[in-house]
């Protein structure tokens, strides 16, 4: 199996070498890197060999993770994020995982940079402002979850494609993950932490670029109204409406075709949100 990373980065600074130096030594023989600068400031070609460079500018996160898996060929596809840390033989039992065809992606354990004692296993949403609280562990085996970190995230190539990859309406960044899997659970697909592995991820408090408001909340509607019977809906939009950025976000969804996207989802899914919902004990 060719592995495929696709690390986005975006004033990053001397984060992104650390993160590409600890991942190349890490993967399998035949394995691809894929770097996306998504409009860095300064120079981001300083980094050791075999990689790529794809060039782009302010993409955002889910289009620059699309336009980075476009220019790989492998069978098994990563997403990192340019600031984390893993041991040797991370992938293998997240490949493993990936065997099962019901499996739609798998992630490890996630843990701050540097590490401490709190681990996340997945995460699950909090309340209808879609905000979410990391999991605890369930099991030593690879353990179901409602929602996985995109930080580092695996999945088989012809699932990305038969899911069409992340969401292109998503904006900066917020929630893209959140999207994705939901989708892909209402889509047929399970997904997996893998307890046993776990990836160090660098918190931060303050963004390294500027993220709007507007794009922000329009990432949490475009996902509610994308996936969410009319109810619920309606909860996550009573929810955010008393932003003062509101009005801005419900513009920017509209004129992002979220009626078309919400047509398309509701006519392919299996499996609908209330399931969603009742699996995992979410409870609003």
């Amino acid at each position: 199996m060719k592995l495929s990373v696709v690390v986005i980065t975006r004033n990053e600074g001397p984060e992104l070498r650390r993160t590409v130096v600890n991942l190349q030594p890490t993967l399998p023989p035949g394995s691809e890197l894929v770097v996306v600068n998504d409009g860095s400031r300064g120079n981001v070609t300083d980094l050791p060999r075999p990689r790529r460079i794809v060039h782009a500018r302010g993409l955002g996160v889910a289009r620059a993770r699309n336009l980075g898996a476009s220019r790989t060929t492998g069978d098994l596809l990563v997403f990192a994020d340019a600031h984390i840390r893993v041991d040797p033989g991370w992938w293998r039992p997240l490949a493993a995982i990936l065997e099962n065809p019901k499996a739609g992606a798998a992630s490890p354990a996630i843990t701050h940079l540097p590490p401490i004692a709190e681990i996340g296993y997945g995460l699950t949403f909090k309340a209808p402002d879609l905000s979410v609280a990391w999991l605890p562990r369930k099991s030593r085996r690879p353990f179901a979850v409602p929602i996985i970190p995109g930080c580092c995230l695996a999945m088989r190539r012809e699932t990305f494609d038969a899911i069409g990859g992340w969401d292109a309406g998503l904006m900066h960044r917020g929630g893209v993950d959140n999207e994705l899997s939901v989708r892909m659970w209402t889509l047929g697909y399970d997904l997996f932490i893998e307890p046993s592995v776990v990836c160090r991820h660098q918190f931060r408090r303050k963004s390294p670029y500027h993220v709007g408001w507007p794009q922000y909340l329009q990432n949490r509607l475009r996902l509610a109204m994308a996936h969410f019977s009319g109810p619920r809906m309606a909860k996550v939009i009573a929810a955010l409406q008393s932003h003062q950025h509101f009005g801005d976000a419900m513009e920017l969804a509209l004129a992002n075709g979220i009626g078309e996207r919400r047509t398309e989802m509701q006519q392919r899914r299996v499996r609908t949100d209330n399931q969603y919902f009742h699996r995992f004990g979410i409870a609003w």
